[in-house]
């Protein structure tokens, strides 16, 4: 059975760093792409990053600040956040697919999220 489960979420202040990690079970992890998506209250969920075998991509909103990797041997994908703000206050999600896809639809395996909060 295929199985995403998120960490790393918690309380920031602004500017400050989390590392979440998206720990796979049940399927072999080069064999997919791994998204993240995030949903703010109120809010459409919306993609933020993606990583697969030969591509990795970001929202125009965490590009410079957030970095994807993926350690194929533990698993587990990460989505290393710096400079965070406010906006990026959110439920994180990730989710595995065929290809990278900024379409949830598109996606599988959800995990149940981690909540990251951005606030002074």
């Amino acid at each position: 059975q295929l199985q995403l489960v998120e960490s790393g979420g918690g309380l920031v202040q602004p500017g400050g760093s989390l590392r979440l990690s998206c720990a796979a079970s049940g399927f072999i992890l080069d064999n997919y792409a791994i998204g993240w998506f995030r949903q703010a209250p109120g809010k459409e969920r919306e993609g933020v990053s993606c990583i697969s075998s030969i591509t990795t991509d970001y929202a125009d909103s965490v590009k410079s600040r957030f970095t994807i990797s993926r350690d194929n041997a533990e698993s587990t994908v990460y989505l290393q956040m710096n400079s965070l703000k406010p906006e990026d206050t959110a439920v994180y999600y990730c989710a595995a697919a065929p290809f990278c896809s900024w379409y949830g639809g598109d996606f599988h395996s959800w995990g149940q999220g981690t909540q990251v909060t951005v606030s002074s």
